[in-house]
């Protein structure tokens, strides 16, 4: 049994930590709020603001923990480094997790180190920096806290009116205290996937079939997997993940994310951990979990193959206002529906588009894709999040 400690406690690490505890883990769950989705089933938890080096290593040394899982990227992942000279397990790795806790250094990573096709892009610390930025990356355009999470911060420039609106948004969105914003030009793409992909310590780089999303506010609103595309283009897009995850080096499950243009596939981002639109996986497209390969790959346990089960999507349900101590109605129609699933996450408290559960839908393989995701929508709708 090794101690894993949980660094973000959300509805992802919550998933970790249940597929963690099947293989007899124990798990410390760690949270800048009390009662997050991930404490409350794991076997210990701790409140504190990951952003101070000092908390971190106060608890880092009260548990001693054989391995650190982030689950988020507002986290002094500087500190990595050290945990990981003491003899601690960073996942995937300290490297990997401090070149992806902000766009940049991932950017720079995949463009100018290893040449990876990416929307062009600039970098800006003040206002005036972005409207420079701006007049070089063309209009429109799309602007980035370069440490944020789940689309916060994220906006679009139309015009140049937009500038001075999206980078007070970026700074109201970011995470920590990382001003510096990254400007991209809008890639005429066709279509996004996601290329879950698992490295493993004493095993081959695994891919999972691909997934497509759907994204509003910079955040994702359904997925569904497999996502048809080219057969030259999931190559090229494995070949490119290949690379980034061994440049960056450990084990774990990696969400790298592309756009699908007809002059082929541009690399966008990359999460060294699970991610949102992997939730589709629970619906049980493919022999394991997304959270459970990452469980297999931390704890260096073999996988020997990633199987398509089942085609599936997932549609997630938001909270449209500030409260607390949320029910839910309507439940019990959208569970009447067949091949078909929920999970509510358990947060404690709501705020608007906050995610608070997904629905699961699902079909055998060669069932439409887009039937199945509309279904998902549907049952979807039938649920309210209420708030006191």
């Amino acid at each position: 049994m090794k101690k894993i400690m949980l660094l973000g406690s959300g509805e992802l690490g919550k998933e970790f930590v249940i597929a963690a505890k099947r293989l007899g883990q124990y798990i410390i769950a760690v949270d800048s709020y009390n009662d997050a989705p991930a404490q409350q089933v794991a076997d210990e938890r701790e409140v504190i603001n990951m952003l101070d080096g000092n908390e971190l290593d106060r608890i880092v040394a009260k548990h001693q923990p054989d391995i650190i899982v982030p689950e988020i990227e507002a986290i002094r992942t500087e500190r990595f480094y050290d945990y990981e000279k003491q003899g601690i397990q960073i996942v995937p790795s300290a490297k990997a997790a401090n070149f992806t806790m902000n766009r940049k250094a991932i950017r720079d990573l995949a463009a100018k180190e290893l040449g990876l096709k990416t929307a062009k892009y600039e970098y800006a610390n003040s206002l005036d920096e972005l409207r420079k930025a701006v007049t070089i990356v063309g209009i429109p355009c799309v602007v980035k806290p370069l440490m944020s999470s789940s689309g916060k911060g994220q906006s679009v420039i139309k015009a140049e009116a937009d500038i001075e609106k999206a980078w007070n948004y970026a700074q109201a969105g970011k995470r920590g205290d990382y001003t510096e914003v990254i400007a991209e030009a809008f890639v005429n793409f066709n279509s996004e996937i996601t290329l879950l992909t698992v490295t493993q310590k004493d095993g081959k780089t695994l891919f999972c079939p691909p997934i497509g999303h759907r994204q509003e506010r910079g955040d994702y609103q359904e997925s569904w997997q497999p996502a048809i595309i080219n057969p030259k283009h999931l190559k090229e897009a494995q070949s490119i993940a290949d690379k980034v995850t061994k440049a960056l080096t450990g084990a774990g499950i990696w969400g790298v994310e592309f756009f699908l243009a007809d002059d082929g596939v541009y690399f966008s981002e990359l999460s060294p951990r699970p991610h949102d639109t992997g939730m589709v996986t629970l619906a049980g497209t493919q022999n394991f979990s997304e959270f459970e390969l990452h469980a297999r790959a931390v704890l260096a346990l073999p996988i020997p193959e990633i199987t398509l089960e089942r085609v599936g999507a997932s549609a997630v349900i938001l909270a449209d206002k500030e409260g607390v101590n949320p029910t839910y109605s309507g439940i019990k129609e959208a569970m009447s529906h067949t091949l078909s699933d929920l999970r509510i996450f358990g947060k404690p408290t709501t705020r608007p588009y906050r995610r608070m559960a997904v629905v699961l839908a699902y079909d055998k393989i060669g069932s439409n894709a887009d039937a199945v995701k509309l279904r998902a929508i549907e049952i979807s709708k039938m649920i309210t999040v209420h708030t006191k």
